[in-house]
């Protein structure tokens, strides 16, 4: 049997052709500073660059410390989703990470200040990172049981969708921010996780979190997961605050002991199937 190969040609049309050629060399370009280290990697002044661009573009999602912000990763532990080279994170800033919050920086930085960035941002790995203290699967079983957390919160196909997803929280949040989640969790209340309570006409009380919320209407999901809607000409009254549905006596609750074993175990979680 003989096989036929189609053979593509170039397009006729110089502007198309002016067009390809472009967009072939930006992708060659952007592979090969992809395959390039990092020429800024240990610059003490290159650093100093990047800590203050991050600040200026990046500390809102990711918070000043780049510990994790409200809808930021924590960037300090050194392994990352997208992978741990300097070209994965370069990749990152440049391209953005579509279906998240994270743009692509590849119009708005040049090369040299996404190398200062991917600099800053590996500085702040610490050098004696330890393993994490606590008992994971002591955690687990405080999660899913004691604590009743499956409730709000889902962990890869299993829980609730009330609160955030927690599937990925071990690479998105710092130790610190996953401590103060249980014990203090309106330290940090997201602008589109708020509470909101609905009284209808009837005097119902629906209190939930909030799912969509402006002038006109309001929806919201209750502890049990159902999901409501509402227009505000509708009902006697709907408000919002910047409050937690979460129970605010974890720190209670849990004994130290415990308490490092949950945060041990929600440090644990990475994507992998549970």
């Amino acid at each position: 049997m003989t096989r036929r190969f189609r053979v593509r040609t170039l397009p006729r049309d110089p502007v198309k052709l002016l067009t390809v050629l472009a967009l072939t060399a930006a992708f060659l370009a952007q592979e090969d500073r992809l395959a390039r280290k990092n020429p800024l990697a240990g610059d003490a002044r290159a650093i100093e660059s990047g800590r203050v661009m991050f600040r200026m573009q990046c500390a809102g999602c990711h918070g000043l410390s780049a510990t994790g912000g409200r809808s930021g990763p924590d960037l300090t532990r050194g392994t990352f989703t997208v992978g741990d080279t300097d070209a994965d994170l370069y990749g990152v800033i440049f391209n953005g990470v579509p279906g998240t919050e994270m743009p692509a920086f590849a119009e708005r930085l040049d090369d040299n200040d996404r190398w200062q960035l991917v600099s800053y941002v590996r500085s702040l790995t610490p050098h004696n990172t330890g393993p994490i203290p606590g008992d994971r699967s002591a955690g687990e079983q405080l999660f899913w049981e004691k604590g009743n957390c499956g409730q709000c919160h889902r962990i890869g196909a299993r829980g609730g969708g009330v609160g955030p997803n927690l599937t990925r929280s071990g690479r998105q949040r710092s130790l610190a921010y996953l401590r103060e989640s249980v014990v203090s969790p309106d330290a940090d209340i997201t602008a589109d996780a708020a509470t909101v309570t609905v009284v209808t006409r009837d005097g119902r009380k629906i209190v939930g979190v909030e799912k969509g919320f402006d002038n006109f209407w309001a929806a919201v999901m209750d502890v049990s997961g159902r999901y409501y809607s509402f227009q505000r000409d509708e009902v006697s009254s709907i408000t919002r605050e910047y409050r937690s549905l979460m129970p605010l006596n974890y720190g209670r609750l849990f004994s130290d002991r415990e308490l490092e074993n949950l945060v041990a175990f929600l440090a644990s979680l990475d994507g992998g199937k549970r």
